[in-house]
């Protein structure tokens, strides 16, 4: 397994067995997002999307403190000290935050430790979340005087309900993992020393599955939270239509058939 580095080695891109992993390294700050490392996220995930080996993506941040504990608070005084400073803010980073809630493969966030504010909002953009037990959560805007966008806000009311965002949003303060669980917040809690292997066989069992399937269901599940005028329904139709038209789907049936593991291809 190599490992490709962008935003000055903040951000570490890997492959194996057909997963592309994506490392936060900024433990330093407990890998808190600079503007460059938005950008190599989405470099990163530009290498995914084009090998079609790779089936799923995982992020992780780097060390056991963070998995990410929110925006590099060192830059605002710089790139976000005003409303236009912000609007520039968002323009150089809206790029990274588009690919990644766009992404067509499936994305599972690995957290560990502190998951806050923009961090939050990037395990918000995956598909799965799974977390440690020691894991922290929370959204401290109210605590800066800032507001974030519709899109996140949209993320979480979608994910617990509005009751659950109002007490996030208005209070600021931590969570843990269970009760980031007991609301929907994440998928799994498990032991701190358990997350690499559980992440591990889920990976596993994306990478093992029909490419076109999963990607066609991702598309669909996200087209159901859409409104109704964002909604290609002409586009998932005609994804659905390629799966079953697919070599992957004679494949399936045949490796049922013979009580075998399928091979799937994408194709």
């Amino acid at each position: 397994m190599s490992s490709t580095e962008f935003a000055d080695g903040k951000i570490l891109a890997s492959i194996q067995d057909g997963v592309g992993r994506v490392v936060f390294n900024q433990p330093e700050k407990r890998n808190a997002m600079s503007v460059n490392m938005w950008e190599g996220m989405g470099q990163a995930l530009d290498i995914f999307a084009e090998d079609p080996g790779v089936r799923c993506v995982v992020l992780a941040g780097a060390g056991d403190k963070a998995f990410v504990s929110g925006a590099d608070i060192s830059q605002f005084e710089k790139v976000r000290n005003n409303a236009d400073a912000q609007k520039e803010y968002d323009r150089l980073t809206s790029a990274g935050r588009l690919k990644l809630s766009t992404y067509e493969k499936p994305v599972i966030a690995q957290i560990r430790g502190f998951c806050m504010g923009g961090g939050l909002g990037i395990a918000m953009s995956c598909d799965i979340r799974i977390a440690s037990e020691d894991s922290q959560f929370g959204i401290p805007a109210a605590k800066l005087s800032i507001a974030y966008g519709f899109d996140m806000v949209r993320a979480l009311v979608d994910l617990v309900g509005p009751a659950h965002a109002h007490m996030i949003l208005m209070t600021g303060e931590r969570f843990d993992a269970r009760e980031a669980e007991r609301i929907g917040l994440v998928n799994r809690v498990v032991p701190a020393a358990a997350l690499e292997e559980t992440v591990a066989k889920l990976t596993a069992t994306l990478a093992a599955n029909a490419p076109l399937s999963l990607t066609t269901n991702k598309r669909t599940v996200k087209a159901v939270c859409a409104d109704r005028a964002d909604r290609d329904m002409a586009k998932i139709q005609a994804a659905m239509a390629a799966c079953f038209d697919s070599n992957d789907y004679k494949e399936g049936r045949r490796a049922f058939m013979e009580k075998r593991k399928p091979v799937f291809t994408g194709t």
